[in-house]
């Protein structure tokens, strides 16, 4: 994040941090932050239609939601406004054209341009939901609170982008063999291998969610 312009910076931050979509980030309003409950209502999807005009829906699959922001984040979106107001009516947190909001082109040009000063490539926008994902996996969230987080109609949605995450019976029954054998003989339960979940790792090429 601390190549991209600093306009953009709250807008990575929502992906990442939050797991939103590209259209759902780009539709966040003022009233939807909860600055005291540290909450984000998604309730809105930006699109673009052709010849350029935005279309503001309902997220994709009825996915509306509450998200439960880290108190790092809620700092970055505070100082965002506090530094850059707010745009339009709406009171939309990130500008486009005309005093709306931006749609996917516009964004895909900020990320594209962060790449390249980052002097990275091949890296979706979209990956940064996969990220998030994959640190509430390993944080040991369950399958409905992840799936709820990030707005999947149905728990077998999360499972089937994301369950190569979540330890399997056997990597739990090692871990608790380990702690009994650590525990008898008192000695200190070495620290566990890194897997999947811990390490973050989303299979290459997820699109899903």
């Amino acid at each position: 994040m601390a190549v991209a312009e600093e306009r953009l910076r709250p807008f990575i931050a929502l992906c990442a941090f939050a797991g939103l979509r590209l259209g759902e980030a780009a539709g966040v309003q003022l009233g939807d932050v909860d600055f005291l409950r540290k909450t984000l209502k998604v309730s809105r999807q930006i699109q673009r239609l052709n010849g350029g005009e935005i279309d503001v829906r309902a997220p994709k699959y009825g996915s509306e939601r509450v998200v439960y922001l880290a108190d790092g984040l809620v700092n970055v979106l505070a100082k965002h406004v506090a530094d850059y107001g707010t745009v339009g009516k709406s009171r939309w947190l990130f500008a486009g054209e005309e005093e709306g909001p931006p749609h996917q082109n516009t964004v895909g040009y900020w990320w594209r341009k962060t790449l390249r000063d980052a002097g990275l490539s091949g890296i979706k926008l979209h990956d940064l939901r996969h990220f998030y994902a994959s640190g509430l996996v390993a944080a040991g969230c369950d399958v409905v609170t992840v799936q709820r987080s990030l707005g999947h109609a149905k728990a077998t949605t999360t499972l089937n982008t994301y369950a190569h995450l979540w330890p399997t019976a056997e990597d739990r029954t090692r871990k608790a063999a380990e702690s009994i054998m650590s525990a008898s003989l008192g000695q200190p339960a070495p620290p566990p291998n890194e897997s999947a979940a811990s390490t973050g790792r989303v299979s290459p090429g997820l699109d899903r969610g």
